[in-house]
């Protein structure tokens, strides 16, 4: 008897790697076969020795042209026929969408899993009618719909998305043996002693707060001279005209870009702190995850999706979003602590992310789920 065939279908090949790889070795290691659908890149190279039915579709992430969205649903539908998996993954906007339509079009069970509403929530009039329109024809017919934080759960529910099973997991989890507790680096008051080092790590986009990272870069190293503020990811391409800041930034000696990096460990190794200032709600920001599960100081917004992984005052410092004064003030707070303090209380927070997000919480939720659609 041939084994379920479970896809998993989502868009960026980090996603997969970073976010899915044990949730795909479990599935395995339960007695499924794996279908991966997601756009070629980089990270596949590190799961050569896992064995998964690859497929690489086309899709625009942040495009809204309907010929491409239209080739997309096309796409999932056909691929669908062809391996007939018995359950169906999906994770971001339009895999969300298009797959779980094609997907109830041939009868086939499916779980969403909400990775963030922020986006949606700020567009406005008929552009946001029409994607929350889209959301709730997937969710509605969803086998169960997966949320990473309950402002977006809670939303969904108000807004009518959802009609049948839903569930409340700790964002994608983080792997805490991936991202093990840090030594803390050495470190002084910014003025004096060893340098204060801050990373920014994600996506160099404008909803993500980069414009407040570097605005509180310039006012905090005009004060505090010995300080380092990092920057790491990719730039997305509809937003280049960062390059040319990013430049001049760091002829300045503002602020670093480091660029798109395969492994962050070494940049949280030597950082005291990470800065994540979304300046709207995400799933589960897994970048905040990962620097908690490594004994890093947490400074982030008050948002959904990143105000759950640190306690305030005690794991790190939550700001008003979009709120650079208070940025501003939130790190020269952190500058003011002596060194060992903020050890304490990165420590504290390897352990609420152990407690509360480990990764393997999110496989056993997901194993569960299939369990009972197949009814194993």
């Amino acid at each position: 008897m041939s084994k379920p065939l479970i896809a998993l279908i989502t868009n960026n090949d980090d996603d997969v790697y970073c976010f899915r790889k044990e949730l795909i070795e479990g599935l395995l290691a339960e007695g499924y076969d794996m279908l991966i659908s997601c756009p070629n890149g980089p990270k596949f190279e590190l799961m050569k020795d896992i064995p998964y039915i690859y497929d690489d579709p086309v899709i625009d992430r942040r495009g809204t042209n309907v010929i491409a969205d239209s080739k997309l649903f096309l796409h999932y539908r056909k691929l669908f026929k062809k391996y007939r998996p018995a359950v169906v993954l999906t994770y971001t906007a339009k895999p969300n969408v298009y797959a779980s339509v094609a997907a109830r079009q041939l009868g086939i069970p499916y779980i969403n899993n909400v990775t963030g509403l922020g986006s949606v929530l700020n567009k406005t009039g008929l552009m946001r009618a029409f994607i929350m329109t889209l959301f709730k024809t997937a969710y509605r017919g969803a086998a169960c719909v997966m949320f990473q934080n309950s402002t977006n759960m809670q939303l969904a529910l108000n807004s009518g998305m959802i009609k049948g099973d839903y569930k409340l997991i700790p964002g994608s989890g983080v792997d805490t043996e991936r991202y093990p507790l840090q030594p803390y680096p050495d470190g002084g008051n910014g003025v004096e002693g060893e340098p204060v080092v801050f990373n920014y790590i994600g996506r160099i986009l404008h909803d993500k707060g980069v414009d407040d990272y570097i605005e509180a870069a310039k006012r905090i190293k005009k004060n505090y001279p010995n300080t380092e503020f990092n920057m790491l990811g990719f730039i997305e391409p509809t937003e280049n005209h960062y390059e040319k800041e990013l430049e001049e930034l760091g002829e300045q000696g503002i602020a670093k870009y480091r660029g798109s990096q395969k492994d962050v460990k070494p940049f949280i190794a030597r950082a005291h702190a990470i800065i994540h200032p979304s300046t709207y709600g995400e799933g589960m920001s897994n970048v905040l995850l990962e620097n908690a599960s490594s004994g890093r100081f947490i400074i982030t917004t008050d948002n959904p999706g990143c105000q759950e992984t640190a306690i305030n005052e005690q794991t790190g410092f939550i700001y008003h979003g979009g709120n650079v004064d208070d940025l501003v003030k939130k790190i020269e707070r952190f500058l003011a602590m002596d060194n060992e303090t903020r050890k304490f209380m990165g420590q504290a927070g390897r352990q609420y992310a152990e407690k509360n997000f480990s990764r393997s919480i999110v496989v056993e939720a997901y194993k569960e789920k299939i369990k009972g659609i197949l009814g194993r």
